[in-house]
């Protein structure tokens, strides 16, 4: 078929809506139970946390909403096992985002360019955002942020949840992160480390968290003499998931790391792989396939689109491989090896072009019981992908939503599952969808 005769890219196959909500923009949905817990990201109504009765998933209902005595933060990840709920308490971003991370060594470069210190425009300049947003990075530098950490609530009626504890970390706060009945795994700066790094947390007490131990790539810990090999924050822990003995960590444009943590206390790294460069976008998520496939142990993971653009940038972008899923042959940690990947084309979304939106990969859900990876694109929307043949991972049904709220794209940011296979998305912009994937038949 000649491109110009090519159809329009169908919103949704082998999956159907029952339910939504125009929820405010959210960066995580956990599913427990009959109710949905949704992370909200920064927003003027300091909204962190809404408790969604989904019992009905034609008929979701709110029940409970949960909003931050800090302007300065937010808490857009949840978590719930048994009758605890666990929240992140992170410092709101300065508009231009994660860009201000790259601030100090900007400057830096820009300085031994110049043979002097750099002015704010020129800085400015560099970091393609105003001199205004310089000035506000710096002053956000020197006031200094003493709010993160995590909060633990009790949600036994989830209608009525009752804060426990805030638990303060250090830096910027906390992350995303993992939970079991027992320990929390959480992805926090930490005061003599760069960039977000793992503590492990005994929850047997939920209203006094006990640390066991850290985990962190080498070079991250400066005040214990370590030297980073690369600029800023772009090696870090983005979060750590744990499999048994094991935890799989994402490292943003470090790749991932696999580490062993029979003793606790103890966290062993048995191996990684960095795929940066090639690829451009960093790991989100990583995780082992469950069983084998043809014998072999494989890993699944997921990049993130990490920044939407300006119309200038946008244009400078053309190219540029999006984010996508990509599979490992994890059999031996030491030695393991890339397989394939799966792509959405941005002839599969009518929103892939539009500005100031990400259009790339996200998020899967990050319990599967198979071979079928349930995963989000910003502007693809929900995408089902079978990974059985993991040199060739192939889709078996999407959904993309409507923009809501007056939008002209949807951001889906995050996905889960609950225990009928219903699937639950959320919208980082506004959006909460129940969703039932009906196979392949």
């Amino acid at each position: 078929m000649n491109i110009l005769e090519r159809k329009p890219p169908s919103l949704a196959r082998n999956v159907r809506r029952l339910g939504h909500l125009d929820l405010a923009g959210a960066g995580q949905v956990c599913v427990a139970g009959n109710y949905a817990y949704v992370g909200h990201l920064p927003n003027k109504s300091n909204l962190g946390t809404t408790i969604v009765d989904v019992s009905e998933p034609r008929n979701p209902k709110v029940v409970a909403t949960i909003t931050l005595d800090d302007p300065t933060s937010h808490s857009h990840k949840a978590r719930v096992v048994g009758d605890i709920m666990i929240v992140n308490h992170e410092r709101n971003p300065t508009k231009v985002g994660r860009r201000a991370d790259d601030l100090p060594q900007v400057k830096r470069k820009l300085g031994d360019e110049l043979g002097r210190e750099p002015t704010q425009a020129e800085i400015a300049a560099r970091l393609m955002v105003s001199e205004a947003d310089v000035r506000e990075i710096e002053a956000e530098a020197k006031r200094g942020y003493h709010m993160g950490g995590f909060k633990v609530w009790d949600v036994s009626k989830p209608d009525q949840p009752n804060e426990i504890v805030h638990h303060k970390t250090g830096g910027i706060g906390v992350h995303r992160f993992d939970m079991d009945e027992r320990y929390a795994y959480i992805s926090t700066e930490m005061a003599g480390y760069i960039g977000n790094i793992l503590v492990i947390y005994d929850m047997r007490d939920p209203a006094q968290p006990a640390e066991v131990s850290r985990w962190w790539l080498p070079g991250q810990h400066v005040a214990g003499g370590e030297t980073p090999t690369w600029p800023g924050r772009q090696h870090r822990l983005h979060h750590a998931l744990r499999f048994g003995n094991e935890m799989w960590a994402s490292c943003w444009h470090g790749g991932f790391r696999i580490a062993d943590v029979s003793d606790l206390g103890k966290p062993k790294t048995l191996g990684g792989y960095n795929y940066h460069p090639l690829f451009p976008e960093p790991t989100h998520t990583v995780m082992p396939v469950a069983g084998r496939i043809g014998g072999r142990r494989i890993a699944v993971a997921i990049d993130e689109e990490d920044a939407a653009v300006s119309a200038s940038e946008e244009e400078a972008r053309r190219g540029r491989a999006h984010a996508c899923i990509l599979t490992f042959d994890a059999t031996d940690p030491a030695a393991i090896k890339p397989l394939g990947q799966f792509q959405v084309s941005e002839l599969d979304s009518p929103f892939s072009r539009t500005g100031a939106a990400r259009f790339g990969a996200h998020q899967f859900c990050e319990r599967v019981s198979g071979t079928i990876m349930y995963a989000v694109w910003f502007a693809g929307g929900l995408r089902i992908v079978d990974v059985a043949d993991p040199l060739a991972p192939k889709e078996i049904g999407h959904f993309i939503p409507e923009p809501a709220g007056g939008r002209s794209a949807p951001q889906s940011n995050d996905v889960a599952l609950d225990h009928r296979g219903l699937i639950y998305i959320v919208d980082r912009w506004v959006g909460f969808d129940v969703l039932e994937f009906s196979g392949t038949a």
